[in-house]
């Protein structure tokens, strides 16, 4: 009975973060960061600032489609989850690459995940910016034996630890 709450909630957590993540998943257009014609002829250019052409865009942000949960064990037993949303800059026009490659980015990314959280990583102030870059550097060095020079950085868009 010890061991079927901490593996309910962590059932729950992988399941509603999948859901979110299909919910919330962005369209084709605000995938690209494509704006209709309508849009863009109602909001006039800003006259400061040289306008941004997207056809000579060096990187691309491809945001992971689930979540990660990562159970944090203590004596033997789930004290908390911490839950992370992850994007992945790339180079221009590889966006699909990341996409094809996901199952083993995503497996290689829990891994580096595990292991942050086994050094106590996710304890304490876990978001004090030293912890959080020593994370995005673990994460991009696992993302790039995965995908090469093709990936630039390692975003960590959302972060949240519960204590159960």
């Amino acid at each position: 009975m010890k061991l079927l709450i901490p593996l309910f909630l962590v059932l729950f957590g992988v399941g509603g973060g999948a859901a979110a993540g299909f919910f919330l998943k962005p369209t084709a257009e605000e995938h690209t960061g494509q704006e209709t014609g309508a849009k863009t002829a109602e909001t006039a250019p800003d006259k400061t600032k040289k306008p941004v052409d997207p056809t000579k865009a060096t990187h691309e942000y491809v945001r992971m489609n689930n979540q990660f949960v990562v159970p944090i064990v203590q004596d033997e037993r789930v004290a908390s989850l911490v839950v992370l949303s992850l994007s992945v800059e790339v180079n221009a026009g590889q966006t699909e690459l990341v996409y094809n490659l996901e199952p083993k980015l995503r497996d290689t990314f829990l891994q580096v995940l595990f292991d942050h959280a086994n050094v106590g990583g996710f304890r304490g102030a876990f978001t004090n910016s030293s912890n959080l870059d020593v994370l995005r550097q673990a994460l991009f060095a696992a993302g790039k034996k995965v995908m090469g020079d093709t990936i630039t950085d390692v975003l960590i868009v959302e972060i949240a630890r519960q204590d159960v």
